[in-house]
């Protein structure tokens, strides 16, 4: 699976669209997700003026047939309180949400946990899984899910028995990765990542038998925030993160 670009296939033809369409079929290559475009995070006239190019990119993406988009959640902030960021997160979010539902799309939203993320700013927002439900429900739509990262879920102490809680719906797409064997976690920073399933670290199993118990069905993804995997190839690179993935499902 590919993530997709709004832009690009919006400014297909028909025609151009339907031939890559096939290709992608004739590779057996799906679509997992696009990445929001919409600047939520800062100021108004900024928000104000993505929200207002966002219908054409979701239909640029509707008439691919991708039917996710993803985004991930700052987990703190020097200027605004926990409070009137949870009502700015709400009321942007929600937009965003309602835009995706009219084309038929679902919205995950990720949680960004490891210490060193949020521990140097001043105010501390959602960086678990229980804070972002929360954030989901008050949005009040009915597309939006999590966006559910071993390496998230590892740092904020989340357990198997978390997503056992959750129904299959709940989640709308899911990353692997591992930790860093000789880091202390208090000190893991968020680019410097391991393969799944390569240290042991974060106890993939556990993660993937409570996802497979929920039923969740979707894409699974690799993000090799790692400068080994850089330095590779990309060849070399895909080849590792699918051995990877691989050795995380055996498991």
């Amino acid at each position: 699976m590919v993530d997709a670009n709004g832009a690009f296939l919006g400014g297909l033809s028909d025609g151009e669209l339907q031939d890559f369409l096939g290709y992608m079929k004739s590779k057996n290559v799906g679509w997992a997700m696009a990445g929001l475009n919409v600047d939520f995070r800062g100021e108004d006239a900024a928000f104000r003026e993505g929200m207002a190019k966002f219908p054409a990119y979701c239909h640029g993406l509707q008439r691919a047939k991708v039917a996710k988009m993803t985004t991930w959640v700052l987990p703190a902030s020097d200027t605004l309180t926990y409070r009137e960021n949870f009502k700015l997160h709400t009321m942007r979010l929600r937009e965003v949400a309602k835009v995706l539902n009219d084309n038929g799309m679902r919205f995950g939203l990720e949680y960004v946990s490891p210490r060193t993320s949020w521990v140097n700013k001043r105010y501390q927002f959602s960086h678990t899984m229980a804070e972002t439900r929360e954030l989901i429900a008050e949005m009040g739509q009915p597309n939006v899910g999590l966006v559910l990262d071993s390496w998230h879920w590892y740092h904020a102490g989340d357990t198997a028995s978390d997503i056992s809680k959750l129904q299959a719906k709940d989640v709308v797409s899911v990353d692997l990765n591992d930790a860093p064997a000789n880091t202390p976690k208090d000190q893991m920073k968020d680019g410097n990542r391991e393969l799944p399933a390569s240290t042991g670290v974060i106890d993939v199993k556990s993660f993937l038998g409570a996802l497979e118990k929920i039923g969740y069905y979707g894409p699974v993804r690799v993000e090799p925030f790692n400068d080994v995997v850089r330095q590779m190839q990309p060849d070399q690179a895909c080849d590792a993160a699918m051995s990877a993935l691989k050795k995380a499902f055996a498991s």
